[in-house]
């Protein structure tokens, strides 16, 4: 093992791993019940998830659904995904799992909003992706109607990544020191922005909400496959301008140019996904987003993004004229070969949270006050080892309230491990969108501050409990709050002027 003095200290190069991940975007029709002898379209699913290989046939990870044709746009769910890939003959496989979530969207017949989704697929490899196909369940079982079963069909590409332990955050090396060691490779380039968008209703298609403005705050997560084009998830929720519940969720691509000595960039943008809720009408749910956006480099690889676009159905049924800010963050990771205006290396640490949240006596907008229940996933940027940047999305699963979802952004604060280096503790405050499923929460904005601690299970895996409060602005809901989950850890290597 190649080491090195820093600091007047010994430290070694921590040890390059790798897991084995796959994406799938998957489609699934739902036969809708008949409620009051109407019968409604069917609602075409769409899901984005994200899967580790545990071993060499079996798998977990996270997906979240949306609808994208039918009579439901903005119903939108979170869940887990676990399941077996045995491949039987030469890149041909059977996929056998089941995916756990909870969501729904306004006045669907979501119930509390937990629902299971078991499938059987049959599939082939062609390396650098793979279809499937199938048989698949879907059952909101706790007092929901939406029950059906279907032919399903998905895409799978690879998305392995390198990693080191978690207790290596915060560590530096000159980039010389890599010569000789596995992380002599050529950097991968990630984005992370943080922002602010409003989108202008226009036309003449959505009633009493034509000429308003909404207001949304979001981020998005842009991977670089070449020095110019790049894919981008972007995840928005409302908090302003019409009755909370308003959310949109797009995947897409892009390309980028660099001006002024990489100072400046513009990046056009196209991106196709799902969103509804919050009384606006976006029929089926499947929308659009073009954009065109200008960076400026404020600090070093932090940048202001000014963008400029729309955000529409095919039909021009839902249309709106986008604009927004935010602050943007290039990360040069897991790599240090041809890095020449880079000197230096740092670890990161990266937390994955899946959690379940318990809100008591979450006030509703009929004056009712109920337990509310959801699954939740937080994900933690650190700034430095006590100091962290935190996103969370949230969808219901029980208590009735299976169309409430949130959109939250923050940041929190961690002790360094006691006890036996078994406990941590930490306290955070996070704010952002919040609404549907009656819970009152205005036209959208919380805040939720909590503190709690993490147990280590090992190297990578934290048992993670918390307590707080969240409360609304301009709604009644102001209850208390407990979670319970599993934290996943670990650290990327960040290329350092």
């Amino acid at each position: 093992m190649f080491c090195l003095l820093t600091n007047a200290q010994e430290q070694e190069i921590p040890k390059r791993q790798f897991q084995r991940a796959f994406g799938k975007l998957d489609f699934l029709p739902i036969t809708m019940p008949v409620i009051s002898d109407k019968k409604e379209k069917d609602m075409m699913f769409s899901g984005i998830h994200y899967n580790l290989m545990l071993t060499d046939w079996t798998y977990a990870g996270l997906g979240i659904y949306g609808a994208v044709r039918g009579e439901r746009g903005g119903f939108f769910t979170l869940g887990l995904n676990a399941g077996i890939k045995h491949y039987f003959y030469n890149n041909t496989y059977v996929d056998a799992g089941i995916h756990f979530g909870g969501g729904g969207g306004a006045a669907a017949p979501d119930g509390g909003g937990a629902f299971i989704l078991p499938h059987i697929n049959l599939g082939h490899d062609f390396k650098m992706f793979s279809v499937n196909a199938g048989w698949s369940a879907i059952d909101f079982f706790d007092g929901g109607l939406i029950k059906d079963h279907q032919f399903n069909v998905g895409l799978e590409i690879p998305l392995d990544y390198s990693y080191a332990e978690i207790n290596s955050s915060e560590k530096e090396f000159k980039l010389e020191e890599f010569k000789e060691s596995i992380w002599n490779v050529n950097p991968k380039r990630t984005s992370l922005m943080l922002h602010l968008n409003t989108l202008k209703i226009k036309g003449d298609t959505q009633g009493k909400n034509t000429g308003k403005t909404i207001k949304l705050a979001g981020f998005e997560l842009a991977s670089y496959i070449s020095d110019r084009w790049f894919t981008f998830v972007k995840v928005d929720g409302a908090f302003d301008g019409i009755k909370a519940g308003f959310m949109d969720v797009f995947l897409g691509g892009g390309y980028h140019i660099s001006l002024n000595n990489n100072r400046t960039n513009i990046l056009a943008k196209l991106g196709l996904g799902a969103g509804g809720g919050g009384g606006i009408d976006t029929r089926g749910g499947f929308l659009m987003y073009p954009d065109l956006s200008i960076e400026q480099r404020v600090l070093n690889d932090i940048y202001l993004v000014v963008n400029k676009g729309y955000v529409l159905s095919p039909n021009k049924h839902f249309y709106t004229s986008s604009f927004g800010v935010g602050l943007k963050y290039y990360i040069e990771r897991n790599g240090v070969k041809k890095s020449r205006k880079y000197r230096k290396a740092k670890f990161k640490g990266l937390a994955i949270i899946t959690k379940h949240d318990f809100y008591f006596d979450a006030q509703r907008d009929s004056n009712v006050k109920k337990d509310l229940h959801q699954i939740s996933l937080q994900i933690n940027l650190n700034l430095n080892k006590n100091f962290y940047l935190a996103g969370q999305t949230s969808f219901a699963n029980f208590g009735g309230a299976g169309a409430y979802g949130e959109g939250l952004l923050g940041f929190g604060l961690q002790s360094n491990l006691m006890f036996n280096k078994s406990i941590s503790f930490f306290m955070q405050a996070l704010a952002g969108a919040a609404g549907g499923g009656g819970i009152s929460t205005g036209e959208g904005l919380i805040i939720k501050p909590s503190i709690g601690f993490n147990y280590k299970l090992n190297n990578k895996l934290n048992f993670r409990t918390a307590g707080g409060l969240i409360k609304a602005k301009g709604g009644s809901l102001n209850s208390t709050a407990l979670n319970v989950g599993i934290t996943y850890q670990i650290s990327f290597l960040k290329l350092k002027k």
